[in-house]
């Protein structure tokens, strides 16, 4: 039986390591050589306007989509290929799943299963991934719907949840297998504006606890409040990048000031 055990990694160094990645849509160039490092409970967000290749990244870190060149190691180790003397190889299923076992995603749409329980969306994958017995799984799901405020709502069918409800159990979900880094594709762009802030807490609170994040957000104010650095993407590059107060206090790039003038406009989002 093959061990899932993650090689242990020197605590300065980074959990994602991005090394001048790239990927294609047929002609369309949609990543262009990004190389970022994200360390131990940093919180990374990443802005751009749309198609400029940020929920590709994100996708391509979770390996759910293939990227063409460059690499991205998590934890030390080689996603998506094998090193061989004779050149990389696409590494098996089994492969990319004991380097991503400790990737934990969350996405726009909420995904869960409509003829199961918060519950039981949460503890389905303990039992069929984790092994764990009916009633471990039961404990631990119940644990992660109380980490994100929604013990109340165990038994509770998706349909009879708000929007910002279903989105908590997602993220309870992806919690429950003890992630290392968790991946947020705009997570509150589905939502109605009023249930925006309830999803945003249990991100800032998983924040607070220590838990190394990447966020494709439009959220700002929660980008200025929360994150440790700011990476502004546009037509696949990395076109700034920086701590939210210097980022979007004395905004240098042209580009970027572009990009957030009409949030400038409306709102002093780093004083919220």
């Amino acid at each position: 039986m093959t061990s899932t055990a993650t090689p242990p990694i020197s605590p300065d160094a980074p959990l994602i390591d991005i090394r001048n990645l790239s990927k294609h849509f047929g002609s369309n160039r949609v990543l262009d050589g990004i190389s970022l490092g994200v360390h131990r409970t940093e919180v990374i967000c990443i802005i751009g306007p749309s198609g400029s290749g940020k929920s590709t990244l994100l996708r391509a870190i979770a390996f759910l989509e293939k990227y063409d060149a460059g690499e991205i190691f998590i934890e030390g180790q080689l996603l998506g290929y094998v090193n061989q003397d004779q050149g990389r190889r696409d590494a098996t299923t089994a492969e990319i799943n004991r380097v991503r076992q400790h990737v934990g995603m969350v996405f726009q749409h909420f995904n869960l299963w409509p003829h199961m329980t918060a519950l039981g969306n949460v503890a389905e994958a303990l039992l069929r991934v984790k092994r764990l017995s009916r009633d471990e799984a039961r404990r631990k799901a119940m644990a992660m719907l109380d980490r994100v405020g929604l013990a109340a709502k165990a038994d509770a069918y998706p349909i009879r949840l708000s929007g910002g409800q279903q989105q908590r159990v997602a993220i309870a979900r992806a919690l429950a297998m003890e992630p290392h880094i968790m991946l947020f594709d705009e997570p509150t762009s589905a939502l109605d504006p009023e249930l925006v802030g309830e999803v945003l807490q249990v991100m800032k609170n998983l924040a607070h606890d220590g838990m190394t994040m990447m966020v494709v957000t439009h959220e700002m104010g929660f980008a200025a409040q929360v994150a440790d650095r700011v990476i502004f993407l546009d037509q696949g590059k990395i076109a700034a990048s920086g701590p939210p107060a210097v980022l979007f206090r004395d905004v240098q790039q042209e580009r970027l000031k572009q990009f957030l003038q009409n949030y400038l406009d409306r709102n002093a989002f780093w004083e919220r």
